[in-house]
């Protein structure tokens, strides 16, 4: 599909003299997440609000799968799904319960709803519990069930808002197999979240919002390469050596640095390319060398950068 699934051209949403986004575009093809990054404020959940048709831009055009979310909410409630970031579901009925009711609020015949809730209670390995009162599910279990309940209407476009919040890191993943899974089948994914490991995992694409604007984009990769910075640490085995070491390092052209008395050194470098000259330089000074690691950078390193600059 040449359409994109998700599409904003100079969006903006004041409140009164506040401007929760300023000027935001983006674009989501078919099939892909996008990673929307930033602090609490940065108008990531405005966004997203603007996109389900929750809220109205005060200008600029936004449109999923092709249809204008301002001219046409209608048509664009029903070809998306919303997770926020608290389960919306009723916590007094069954799992099974809530995905029959949506389903027959949606539409479905009593046939199709009991055999779309068991189609989703089995994608989202709740079958086991599908009876059992949504009170007594586990964190995870909820968020798990909030998920299949966005997707019963079989939506194009899933807007997943903080969807792993609170969640300890085996539903976490959890969560994520899910995702992934959907988006091999062609669904199209805006994930807001600010677990950075979470979108390095899932996304094809990022974006940073602060303050509402756009602040940096690319894949994760371009974004790293962009902004982070590659090292090489060292790890000798007594304070002599760290001497010996360090010298060595200086005079190949390297600049190596440690805290305090610690035994590691660590200095910037180019590319991985830099680990054979580490070794060569202190094998000839005749440091017995501990240990060496080489380190990419991370959207940890990318979101920091990005702060600072940002004066935050």
């Amino acid at each position: 599909m040449d359409t994109p699934m998700i599409e904003l051209t100079d969006v903006t949403k004041a409140f009164g003299s506040t401007k929760a986004l300023d000027g935001v575009s983006l674009t989501v093809p078919h099939g892909t997440v996008l990673g929307l990054l930033g602090h609490n404020g940065a108008g990531k959940t405005t966004l997203v609000g603007i996109l389900s048709t929750l809220a109205l831009p005060t200008s600029g055009q936004a449109r999923v799968a092709g249809v204008d979310v301002v001219r046409h909410p209608e048509e664009v409630r029903r070809r998306i799904g919303l997770t926020g970031q608290y389960a919306a579901v009723d916590e007094t009925l069954s799992g099974h319960a809530n995905l029959l009711l949506i389903a027959r609020l949606l539409g479905a015949t009593r046939a199709q709803a009991a055999s779309r809730a068991e189609e989703l209670l089995e994608l989202f390995s709740l079958t086991d519990a599908a009876h059992r009162a949504v009170k007594n599910y586990s964190g995870g279990m909820r968020r798990r069930l909030d998920l299949a309940a966005s997707l019963v209407g079989d939506p194009d476009v899933i807007f997943l808002d903080e969807p792993t919040t609170g969640l300890d890191p085996t539903a976490r993943r959890a969560l994520w197999d899910v995702v992934q899974r959907l988006v091999r089948e062609g669904t199209t994914v805006l994930l807001t979240t600010q677990y950075l490991e979470e979108a390095d995992v899932l996304a094809d694409s990022i974006t940073v919002l602060s303050a509402g604007r756009v602040v940096a984009s690319g894949t994760a990769e371009e974004l790293k390469n962009r902004i982070g910075h590659r090292s090489v640490s060292v790890t000798v085995r007594g304070a002599d050596d760290r001497e010996l070491a360090a010298a060595a390092l200086r005079r190949a052209g390297l600049s190596p640095a440690h805290e305090d008395d610690g035994l590691v050194l660590t200095m910037p470098v180019r590319d991985s390319t830099a680990v054979a000259q580490v070794v060569r330089a202190t094998d000839e000074a005749g440091v017995d060398l501990a240990g060496l690691a080489f380190c990419e950078p991370s959207l940890d390193d990318v979101y920091m950068a990005l702060n600072h600059s940002d004066g935050r």
